[in-house]
């Protein structure tokens, strides 16, 4: 295995965020559905988990007109975002142990999130992993999403290795795919909370399934 670098995601990859979405939806129903249940198309939902935030709020703003505009909502959940990662986000199982050992292996690491940076960095700091990162960069700094290779062709610069040995750890199927086909071998990691597991674990290089760590990795 020629890894020399790892590109992280951070919602779903490093971080369980699935209780993050569940609070999204249920502010969006009490703030702006009168208490209705809200929850997007599978389209939409798909898209707001790989676009950053303001984007995604513009997304649902001109799908399901919520607020008074897309910046009022984008505000509403900011608040949500910020809360969490400060308060209540958790790693994923065995995280910590194998950025220990990507560590002790001189592998290089950061993340490309959708997130912004700064939740990014407070979020890894809540959860006590952030020094194991150079550097943090958010899909904001492009202006695109995952589903095109901006953000992770600035990260693997920023690595200083090559694409073949710069590997990309993802749970989104979109970013998995944008990733593959610029040529970086991927770590697709199992997320409950994101569909299309069956792709997933085709296209990844590595397939981090349910009850598995990441230190699979080190053992294909």
């Amino acid at each position: 295995m020629n890894m020399k670098a790892i590109i992280f995601d951070m919602d779903g990859t490093l971080v369980d965020s699935l209780i993050l979405w569940d609070v999204i939806w249920d502010t969006i129903s009490r703030k702006y559905c009168a208490g209705v249940p809200f929850l997007p198309s599978p389209e939409d939902e798909k898209a707001v988990r790989t676009l950053p935030l303001l984007e995604a709020m513009t997304l649902l703003q001109d799908h399901y007109q919520l607020a008074a505009c897309a910046q009022e909502l984008y505000e509403t959940i900011n608040r949500c975002f910020l809360n969490f990662y400060q308060h209540e986000v958790l790693l994923k199982p065995g995280v910590q142990e194998f950025l220990e050992e990507c560590k002790n292996r001189g592998i290089k690491m950061c993340v490309a999130s959708a997130s912004a940076v700064e939740l990014v960095e407070i979020a890894l700091e809540h959860c006590g992993v952030r020094t194991y990162f150079s550097q943090i960069f958010s899909c904001a700094g492009t202006g695109k999403g995952k589903e095109v290779p901006d953000v992770f062709l600035i990260a693997r610069d920023a690595l200083g290795e090559t694409t073949q040995n710069t590997w990309v750890a993802e749970d989104s199927l979109v970013a998995l795919t944008t990733a593959a086909r610029i040529g970086m071998p991927t770590m697709g990691v199992y997320d409950r909370c994101t569909p299309g597991q069956e792709q997933i674990e085709k296209i990844a290089t590595v397939y981090i399934g349910p009850g598995e760590t990441m230190k699979k990795v080190f053992s294909v």
